[in-house]
């Protein structure tokens, strides 16, 4: 039922957003990795199989969505979150700062596309309101990793906020 929901979304997407100076942003925290996110985990891990089964789940859902860029954090568990879907479409990984937000999301905003951007669970929330979307109830750090924004920022500057899930089944 959430994968019906989630291809509604998508569809939606293009009638909200039918002019090509219009900009879509999909916004979402990188996969499961292969420790917890606690302090004692290390400071850059790589993504678990799980992680990398959502991953690949993003590929698949965004390969066909016209994405003209992919963002990432540059670390490990953001980039292997955004790879498969840069593997699908081609398009390069281009690392932004997490702690330039309000810039990012200016630059964000003025360029015209499809977005894709890899974050993390306190950055990706922080980037939707930076954007001028609804980020909605905190992420969940130890286990919320499925969490998919899609900002439409229409011609006047409004932007739309929906928020969807994504990943295999069963996986919440």
């Amino acid at each position: 039922m959430r994968f019906l929901l989630f291809l509604l979304a998508l569809a939606l997407v293009p009638m909200m957003a039918h002019a090509q100076s219009e900009t879509v942003i999909y916004l979402l925290r990188h996969a499961e990795t292969t420790g917890p996110p606690y302090e004692d985990n290390p400071p850059n891990p790589h993504l678990s199989e799980d992680g990398k089964a959502r991953a690949a789940h993003l590929a698949y859902l965004l390969e066909h969505a016209g994405i003209t860029h992919i963002y990432s954090t540059n670390y490990r568990r953001t980039m292997q979150t955004a790879q498969p879907l840069s593997e699908a479409t081609g398009l390069p990984i281009t690392p932004y700062d997490p702690r330039a937000l309000d810039d990012f999301a200016a630059q964000l905003k003025q360029t015209p596309g499809r977005h894709v951007v890899a974050g993390h669970s306190n950055t990706t929330p922080a980037l939707v309101h930076a954007l001028g979307g609804d980020a909605g109830t905190p992420i969940d750090d130890a286990s919320e990793y499925d969490r998919l924004y899609i900002l439409v920022v229409q011609p006047g500057g409004e932007v739309v906020t929906l928020q969807q899930r994504y990943g295999v089944a069963g996986d919440r």
